[in-house]
């Protein structure tokens, strides 16, 4: 615990504050097997969770020791017209807690935004889905279509900042399910990056990344915040 006001608190979205079942890692497996190379969900989550989807694909596929640029491409368009189909008909819903904490920190004069690797046009599909208002329920949702440099770079914590005038990333906390969430908050300089078990990855995998906290649930971080 710091004595540092905290003035923003910066979420991923699927595995971490929405619950959309896998779908999208689920997807993109189906789209790397239509190339021809199947590996397990597991195998895609650790490789390719919290990432830019298309270099998800690249750096999922690197580890079969395929480096061919044009099958990644292929493979990340048929997974773009997949996820469509897939959200359809997707039944989402928010993690137990998720949208209370969110009033909680905006009473507690603390700003909430969501990242994502998904890219604007997805990312947006969501946030439709549950009914949230960027601007009322959140404050903003930066994609990484948004910015030049993915995951687990700063850029998108830098350009949340930007935008909502937050100076200091000693009062900034990044909370993700995933290795490279934290990654990002360790190098955007948060003074908190917080792994979270409820989606990609295991304690054990999160704990790699040496994270500040791990929690089983959004509602922990009121006790550390």
């Amino acid at each position: 615990m710091s004595d540092q006001k905290i003035e923003l608190v910066v979420f991923d979205m699927a595995g971490t504050t929405v619950d959309e079942n896998n779908v999208v890692y689920k997807t993109l497996r189906k789209a790397i097997h239509n190339t021809g190379y199947d590996f397990s969900l597991e195998f895609v989550l650790e490789h390719g969770a919290g990432k830019e989807k298309k270099q998800a694909i690249i750096d999922i596929l690197a580890k079969a020791e395929v480096y061919d640029t044009n099958l990644a491409e292929k493979a990340f368009e048929d997974f773009k017209e997949l996820l469509k189909s897939a959200y359809e008909d997707l039944n989402l819903s928010t993690y137990k807690g998720t949208k209370e904490l969110f009033i909680y920190l905006k009473n507690k004069g603390i700003k909430v935004a969501l990242n994502t690797g998904y890219d604007s046009k997805t990312a947006n599909l969501l946030i439709d889905k549950l009914g949230w208002e960027p601007g009322k329920d959140i404050d903003l949702l930066v994609t990484a279509s948004d910015v030049e440099n993915g995951r687990p770079n700063a850029d998108m914590i830098t350009l949340i900042m930007d935008k909502l005038k937050v100076s200091n990333s000693q009062s900034v906390v990044k909370v993700g399910d995933s290795i490279i969430d934290i990654e990002e908050g360790k190098n955007a300089n948060c003074i908190y990056s917080i792994g979270v078990t409820t989606g990609a990855h295991t304690r054990d995998q999160l704990q790699k990344a040496s994270p500040d906290y791990i929690i089983d649930s959004l509602p922990e971080l009121k006790a550390i915040l």
